[in-house]
């Protein structure tokens, strides 16, 4: 098993007991590499949200075992005692709308994670920079959410979800609410993204625009799990 990226085996995720239980999860397993962008598709019911909450520490497994590098963050119980701090510094996230602070300006909305994690204001702003720089945003960084467009938004809150170089970022229906140049544009700077910080991506999404970007496919139904190659269209 590789050093970075992450692997994820047998999981699975009762709810209830008894005649009312309901397996939201029951075999799940993945691998994704370290610098590698995966999509991961199903229909209304399937498990993708309980998957993304799984894999987020958001909801403790019923069972199975997850592991981020080189360290095993869940095997049929939490190894790591601090899930808030993994969260923080091993998860990023990113979801359909940007959730961005509408009273901070674009460099605080990103230095924020850092200086909770104790990186000094300084040092979180220049963390700050570097992410809005590299996704061709720094002329921006003092400009306030209201004032962005939804592709701009979109590219801050993928600076927020990378700026403690996290090894994981769960992406959920990222591009929904852009139109198809902006949604191939974020989707592109997420596999930058991924290759620059040596990141595993996984990408929840139902946009057909996107779906043939992805060299690899994980299609969940009933819980389970299917991995197929995809298409891996160049971006045009």
């Amino acid at each position: 098993m590789p050093v970075k990226g992450i692997h994820i085996e047998g999981l699975a995720k009762r709810y209830g007991s008894g005649d009312t239980a309901v397996d939201a999860l029951k075999d799940v397993n993945m691998e994704v590499a370290a610098g590698e962008v995966v999509g991961l598709v199903g229909p209304s019911g399937s498990g993708k949200s309980t998957l993304l909450k799984a894999l987020g520490a958001v909801i403790e497994p019923s069972a199975g075992r997850m592991t981020i590098g080189d360290t095993v963050i869940y095997d049929n119980g939490w190894k790591i005692k601090d899930l808030r701090a993994l969260r923080r510094d091993s998860i990023g996230f990113i979801f359909q709308a940007p959730y961005l602070i509408p009273f901070l300006d674009v460099t605080d909305n990103i230095a924020l994670l850092p200086m909770l994690a104790g990186q000094s204001n300084a040092r979180s702003r220049e963390l700050a920079m570097t992410l809005l720089q590299a996704l061709d945003m720094a002329h921006r960084a003092k400009a306030m959410p209201a004032q962005l467009s939804g592709g701009e938004q979109q590219r801050v809150a993928i600076a927020r979800a990378l700026v403690n170089r996290p090894p994981v970022v769960l992406a959920d229906e990222p591009t929904a609410p852009l139109d198809s140049q902006r949604a191939l544009a974020v989707i592109r700077i997420l596999g930058q993204m991924a290759q620059q910080y040596e990141t595993s991506i996984i990408v929840v999404t139902h946009d057909e625009k996107i779906i043939p970007t992805f060299k690899r496919i994980y299609h969940i139904r009933d819980g389970v799990t299917y991995e197929e190659a995809g298409e891996g269209r160049a971006f045009t």
